[in-house]
């Protein structure tokens, strides 16, 4: 229970990697506020916070690319959060001539505007009282270019650079402070974000062995990332006490933790 006392955020909570994250702070004791699109689902992944440890698991279901949404969910939680977990996502995927305005703002927007906000409502606070934690779930195309991609790309390279100028901001701000912001950056994980990857492989003539295979040996390890694995990164840093890693964009090596 080393987060007894600690109010986490949790962004995109109702299933995959973000319903793991969550579940993994309420085995150390978190109260909870879950956000996503779906109350059914946040009221399932409620529950089960719940029976895994937290003392309170409250539900906000909102469609963060929605601006309102955004802004009324950044007022809700000002000054409350302890720690902020910025997991919500899209990953389209185009060739660039097919790549429109409408499917870029709305990646910018769920991907790096959303964080941007969140970020804002609550790192002041934090830095007054002296803790907090904030990480943002990247990926390994924060760090590398991939094909097909240039929205979803584009927009993890952005949420790294937000995590690098926030924790550099705070360093200079108040050096004395124990809050840090950083980036868990995934390859490829077996949740249900990738079954449209895997339906166009298939599509493309693989079979769905085959197509995750192929996705597999793309990570480093060479293998799909559990969402557990991902969820236990993040409680590493969340728990660092003090925090020493700060800034930092930590890569997900399958099969070697």
């Amino acid at each position: 229970m080393r987060l007894a006392g600690r109010h986490a955020l949790v962004t995109g909570a109702g299933r995959g990697i973000g319903l793991h994250i969550a579940k993994a702070l309420a085995a150390e004791g978190a109260r909870l506020t879950l956000v996503g699109r779906s109350a059914p689902l946040l009221q399932q992944a409620s529950s089960a916070c719940r029976s895994a440890g937290s003392p309170r698991t409250d539900i906000s279901p909102r469609d963060l690319t929605e601006r309102g949404a955004l802004r009324g969910l950044a007022a809700s939680i000002a000054g409350q959060i302890d720690i902020l977990v910025n997991n919500a996502g899209s990953a389209p995927s185009a060739p660039l001539e097919q790549t429109g305005e409408v499917l870029w703002e709305q990646t910018f927007g769920l991907n790096i505007f959303a964080p941007f906000v969140l970020c804002k409502a609550t790192l002041p606070a934090m830095l007054e009282r002296g803790w907090g934690r904030v990480v943002n779930v990247a990926s390994t195309a924060a760090l590398h270019g991939y094909a097909y991609t240039s929205a979803y790309t584009s927009s993890k390279h952005a949420l790294l650079g937000l995590t690098r100028a926030l924790d550099a901001e705070l360093r200079h701000r108040n050096p004395e402070a124990d809050v840090s912001v950083n980036a868990v950056c995934p390859g490829f994980v077996d949740t249900e974000l990738l079954r449209p990857t895997l339906e166009r492989l298939v599509k493309g003539g693989a079979s769905e062995s085959e197509a995750r295979d192929r996705l597999g040996s793309m990570n480093p390890g060479g293998r799909l990332l559990r969402p557990e694995e991902v969820a236990e990164a993040v409680v590493r840093l969340v728990c660092e006490e003090p925090a020493v890693t700060r800034g930092a964009a930590v890569e997900l090596l399958a099969g070697l933790g």
